[in-house]
């Protein structure tokens, strides 16, 4: 698999992962059921791991693709993206780590809803910026073909 190959798979099912995560859960704090919500605090639980090697090949494979460039659009995906992943590691993984224990003893009272809204907010803010980052991705790849089709064209 080539290297860019593999980075807009891994960024997609990123992408995927916090899309199921964020929607889940607040498809199931509308339903309101206790062990609906306990059972996708559990799932989410052990789906961040996945998300976390996900995360870690696009910036490993962005961070090969871009080289020694910092400026423009790679320049704002690059701090773009130390954001996200200060964002992942200081709060969302955490949270989701205690949404579980709490949700394991049934502790569904205020510190439960205010982690969640935080959750909820930093996963918000992940999901735009990375949103951002695959517009620009996509301008990055479409100017990156533009050149090569018209020496194609020749």
């Amino acid at each position: 698999m080539k290297l860019q190959q593999a980075h807009i798979w891994f960024a997609r099912l990123a992408m995927a992962l916090i899309v199921t995560f964020w929607g889940s859960t607040i498809v199931v704090e509308l339903i309101g059921d206790p062990d609906l919500i306990y059972q996708v605090k559990n799932a989410i639980f052990y789906a961040i791991w996945l998300l976390v090697l996900a995360m870690a090949v696009t910036g490993i494979s962005g961070a090969k693709l871009a080289g020694t460039r910092s400026s423009g659009l790679i320049g704002r995906k690059k701090k773009r993206m130390r954001f996200v992943a200060l964002n992942g590691v200081f709060i969302l993984i955490p949270a989701a780590i205690y949404l579980r224990s709490l949700a394991a003893a049934g502790d569904f009272g205020s510190t439960f809803y205010t982690v969640q809204a935080l959750e909820l907010l930093a996963g918000a803010v992940n999901l735009t910026l990375m949103g951002f980052n695959i517009r620009d991705g996509l301008r990055l790849s479409t100017a990156t073909q533009k050149p090569m089709a018209a020496e194609g064209s020749g």
